[in-house]
């Protein structure tokens, strides 16, 4: 019975992750909307650290050629709460998202190999940005949507301190967006409103190779590197134009001006990561990373919701680690926790406008620092905490500062917690 409850969970869990709303900020309105990370809720702990991390039972969504050694099937499904303050020079607003993030597997494959598989974010879309002119004339961006990754991972020891791995993952998803105009002024008048909806659909590979050695002292020196190959994601579907109403916030469609099919791809260049780190096993680790990615092109598509951005090349440096000061402290519960923390700069790619001419891109840059704990449970399960803060964008040339703070939660079982926790009781 509890295996079909845990099933029925799972599939509801999918199904949430698939159809949420999982953004709000104003960038998601660019392109392929606010691209998300692959980390764990642990990894953000430590802003995101795992290109050159391993552990035998925590799940790595960084590199593939961690899974070389895992040594307990682990299940593992995350969640997040996102509090988003907005300000430009001129105004203010909040915003406040809570989202399943993803749901994964990992288990060993034989004494030197791990596969995992799950399903995660790529990227989202969730933003409503109004402007009203001189003129009274009232502009309405709104969008909704997300793509999610289907993925497969396989990590091998191909000699003692040289691993290997590969990940092959599958893009869907949806992203809706519209351009609502009208005169604020005459509520008599009819408005406009441009529409847009597509399909994104797509494939990706990613390569990824960790070496460790064995140094005095205990020491581990750890080193990895990935690359993520480039990949297209079709985009296909159609735009509507047609006049509309706007009745107490509720939009009312009246007659069909224009349609239009849709036919294109979001090029994903090629990224590459490449870390270091240094530490003691289940004791102590520091890791720093550095990640860089040319800027993603479109073909056969024209950005209908604004034409003030532009993609340029993109990077991110990170510095994060823990600390567990005794895993074998019985009578000490708070020894036995994990501390981690981290700090991260990135450069993300994003170049925006405030003007008709384009002619003068600001780069969105974006920092952030994070803490999170460990807690043990039974059985070598864990309940993770994570809490991230940071800001993104700017208020110079008239555009948007966000301030975030991110609360992120997950649990981890292992093969061994997880027949204890889901154990059927039975009464000789």
């Amino acid at each position: 019975m509890i295996r079909k409850i845990l099933v029925v969970f799972l599939l509801i869990t999918s199904s949430t992750i698939l159809s949420q709303r999982t953004s709000s900020s104003p960038y998601s309105s660019f392109g392929i909307g606010d691209r998300k990370d692959s980390r764990t809720v642990e990894q953000t702990a430590m802003a995101g650290i795992g290109v050159a991390f391993s552990h035998y039972k925590y799940l790595n969504f960084t590199n593939p050629a961690a899974y070389a050694d895992l040594r307990f099937t682990t299940y593992s499904f995350g969640a997040s709460n996102n509090n988003l303050s907005i300000e430009t020079n001129t105004a203010s607003q909040t915003g406040n998202t809570t989202t399943l993030d993803y749901l994964a597997l990992a288990f060993p494959f034989g004494k030197k190999a791990g596969i995992s598989l799950g399903l995660q974010p790529f990227s989202d879309v969730g933003y409503s940005i109004d402007n009203i002119n001189a003129d009274g004339v009232e502009t309405r961006f709104t969008g909704d949507g997300n793509v999610s990754k289907l993925y497969a991972s396989f990590g091998v020891k191909l000699f003692k301190e040289l691993s290997f791995g590969v990940e092959a993952g599958y893009f869907f998803g949806n992203i809706n967006r519209n351009i609502l105009e009208n005169n604020s002024n005459d509520i008599t008048s009819l408005g406009t409103n441009f529409e847009e909806i597509t399909e994104i659909r797509g494939a990706g590979f990613k390569l990824g190779t960790q070496y460790k050695k064995l140094l005095k002292n205990d020491l581990v020196l750890s080193a990895g590197a990935t690359v993520e190959l480039e990949n297209k994601l079709n985009v296909t579907g159609n735009d509507y134009l047609y006049s509309a109403s706007l009745t107490l916030g509720n939009l009312r469609a009246r007659d069909t001006l224009s349609q239009n099919s849709l036919s294109g791809d979001y090029i994903i260049p090629l990224k590459s990561t490449l870390g270091i780190g240094i530490g003691k096993f289940d004791k102590w680790y520091v890791s720093a990373e550095y990640e860089l990615q040319n800027p993603i092109t479109t073909s056969g598509l024209v950005s209908t919701n604004t034409s003030n951005f532009n993609y340029g090349n993109s990077n991110k440096m990170v510095l994060g680690g823990y600390y567990l000061p005794n895993i074998n402290a019985i009578s000490n519960y708070f020894k036995r926790i994990t501390y981690r923390a981290g700090i991260r700069v990135e450069d993300t790619g994003i170049l925006v406008s405030n003007n008709d001419s384009n002619n003068n891109f600001t780069a969105v840059n974006d920092f952030g620092i994070s803490f999170g704990l460990g807690l043990p449970l039974k059985q070598m399960s864990s309940l993770n905490i994570s809490l991230e803060y940071g800001q993104r964008g700017t208020t110079d040339n008239n555009l948007i500062k966000e301030n975030y703070f991110n609360v992120g939660l997950s649990l981890s079982l292992t093969a061994s917690g997880f027949q204890a926790w889901f154990r059927e009781r039975r009464i000789d």
